[in-house]
This record gives structure tokens, sequence and C-alpha cells, in this order.
């Protein structure tokens, strides 16, 4: 069992910049694709970023050029780098992790990012 544990929310202003962690446990973690995902209020659940196994990064178009995501193998974390925020990046913001395939194994319980205009 793996568990996930985001950390690095907060309340900034917009233009400004946080980041995320997304502590894992397990020895595994290496074998991962790893994702962040946000959730707004009213909204559905969306997609954000992903970096998988081998380094391999993907983003959401709406966050590309201004958000990063990186791992440290090494102490089992994950980092979501956000800069030039805006008010409609105002989400909780979720890691979550698989070992294969298309579905997300496991989910941290979520960190709560509030841009303020």
């Amino acid at each position: 069992q793996v568990q996930l544990v985001e950390s690095g929310g907060g309340l900034v202003q917009a233009g400004g910049s946080l980041r995320l962690s997304c502590a894992a446990s397990g020895r595994t973690f290496s074998r991962y694709d790893m994702s962040w995902f946000r959730q707004a209020p009213g909204k559905e659940r969306e997609f954000v970023a992903l970096i998988n196994s081998s380094g391999y990064t993907y983003y959401a178009d709406s966050v590309k050029r201004r958000f990063t995501i990186s791992r440290d193998n090494a102490k089992n974390t994950v980092y979501l780098q956000m800069n030039s925020l805006k008010p409609e990046d105002t989400a909780v913001y979720y890691c979550a992790g698989r070992a294969g395939g298309a579905s997300y194994d496991y989910w941290g319980q979520g960190t709560q990012v509030t841009v303020s205009s």
C-alpha cells in the first residue's frame, strides 16, 4: 500500500509562486507514474501534470510554461512548481500515483491553493 501526503498549499497573490510536494511511502515509488490533479469549487477534477517513471512530463494546456512537475526518487517525493499563478488556478490540488495502466491506484488527501486577484 502506498500513502501520498501533499503539502505546500496556501494563499498567494496573482503572479506569485508556490511549490507543492507529495511525499510517498513505499519502496517502489520510482516505478510509479505520478500526476497532479486539481478540483475547483463546483467543478470536476481535472488533470494538471504527469511525470512517468522515466522522467517524461506532460502538462495540461492551461498550465504549460507556468507549472513544472519533477520528482526525487531518493526522497520518494514529487513536486509541482507553480509560477505566474492566476485566480483560476485556485483549487484543491491532489497528487496521484499509478503502477501501470490508465487508472490511478493511489491518491493524496489534497492541499488547498488559493490565488487572490
